[in-house]
């Protein structure tokens, strides 16, 4: 007889037996690491980074203003990481909530690392334990909410306020929720859900993420081709910043920190309904009214290159096609659906099999995906949106109308998108 090994058990009568990489990875050989410090060390590694990046901004932006540094910005770059996960700060008489979603978006991927990695440290890794995966994620949110609470303690002062309960609340569940994601799908526990939801489920929720983000990429890609249009306008924008180059490079990493928001006002532009800039002002397809307000009541942000993109009146001639990119992003989301479930695989024997089209139930997942979709750009615009001053509307669009609007172009777009495949696979039949 030999000795097993860890991949297979053999004996003298017994037929060889195969132990699965999952029960192998789930029974560790040496303990893991205290959950507790696991989460401290990987949370404020996250939190580190982030604040690092708020920084550069906050510097290069002082710098952009002609400002000499004089210490300062380490109060504001914790305010800034404040505004980030969407905590309001009052400087004066100012409150503002406009939160810049690149750092946001920065700040939710290290907490979703910060959830892999402890879920490793842990020796959670393919255990596929819910359990598991919430106690991770509870811990890294309440870590990171404590960091959040003593950020807000230290900004609060006369010049700067902060509500010192939001701060943890707000960064507390965003720092769950981040980490959640990141432990179900290392622990494995993504998987097991994923088995347990219905097919139909499954399509209508990969379809309504997916397809809001195409529109999402569609704005951001209108942007930048608006802005190289409006080149001349931009350069002449940019060349008035003080302190010449380094100016320059701080406003340019401002509009950077500040492009997912751009790109989900140009995603509403794209829907219909548009965005606000400020109050009494519009910039939608049938009409842009910003231009009617006098410069004193501009928002600040109007002053930033990117804003000679903006449209100088409503949409003429073929441009009107443009509204047609919600819909083509539907169509899309609903090819890719059928896409993945006709896909050829193949079985434990080694055969390749061609799954039976089941047209009936992908059309229900994609008339499912508008809703889903809807909500999707309606959580978009919500995170994108903000106030620079009280008392005014907040910048960014109307939740109620690209939501409505998004299910709308969404779900007619996916149902297109089966229908066309349909249509296609029977010509060839």
């Amino acid at each position: 007889m030999t000795a097993p090994d860890e991949d297979v058990l053999t004996g003298p009568d017994s037929p060889t037996v195969k132990i699965p990489w999952q029960q192998r990875t789930a029974t560790p050989s040496r303990p893991g690491a205290p959950l507790l410090v696991a989460a401290l060390v990987n949370t404020v590694w996250a939190a580190l980074i982030c604040l690092v990046a708020v920084t550069l901004v906050v510097v290069l932006g002082r710098v952009s203003l002609g400002q000499r540094l004089t210490g300062v910005e380490a109060v504001v770059a914790l305010a800034g990481w404040l505004l980030a996960h969407g905590v309001p700060i009052k400087a004066g008489p100012v409150e503002m909530s406009l939160a810049p979603l690149a750092v946001t978006v920065l700040a939710f991927w290290r907490l979703n690392r910060a959830g892999v990695h402890t879920s490793r440290a842990i020796r959670a890794r393919h255990t596929g334990s819910l359990p598991d995966a919430l106690r991770v994620a509870g811990a890294v949110g309440a870590i990171y909410g404590l960091l959040g609470l003593g950020a807000a303690l230290i900004v609060d002062r006369p010049a700067i306020g902060v509500v010192w309960w939001r701060a943890a609340l707000h960064l507390g569940v965003i720092g769950a929720f981040a980490a959640l994601l990141g432990s179900i799908r290392t622990t494995g526990a993504l998987r097991m859900i994923a088995r347990r939801t219905p097919t139909l489920v499954r399509d209508a929720l990969r379809a309504g993420v997916v397809a809001p983000l195409l529109v999402l990429g569609a704005g951001a890609g209108l942007i930048g081709l608006s802005v190289a249009i409006h080149a001349n306008e931009a350069a002449h924008i940019l060349n008035g910043i003080p302190n010449g180059p380094a100016g320059q490079a701080g406003i340019t990493v401002v509009c950077l920190a500040f492009a997912p928001n751009f790109a989900a006002w140009a995603a509403a532009y794209l829907l219909g309904p548009g965005f606000i800039l400020r109050a009494g002002s519009l910039v939608s397809p049938a009409s842009v009214t910003a231009a009617q307000l006098p410069p004193e009541r501009r928002a600040p942000l109007d002053q930033l290159p990117v804003m000679a993109g903006l449209p100088d009146g409503p949409m003429t001639g073929a441009l009107w096609l443009l509204l047609a990119l919600p819909v083509l992003a539907g169509v899309g989301a609903g090819l890719l659906l059928v896409r993945r479930r006709l896909r050829p695989r193949r079985s434990r024997s080694g055969d390749t099999v061609v799954p039976r089209p089941h047209w009936g139930r992908m059309l229900v997942s994609a008339g499912l995906a508008g809703p889903i979709g809807g909500l999707f750009m309606a959580a978009a615009s919500f995170a994108a949106s903000g106030h620079l001053d009280d008392g005014e509307p907040a910048l960014g669009p109307v939740l109620w109308r690209v939501s409505l609007l998004a299910m709308l172009a969404l779900g007619l777009g996916a149902l297109a998108g089966v229908g066309l495949a349909f249509v296609f696979r029977r010509r060839k039949a």
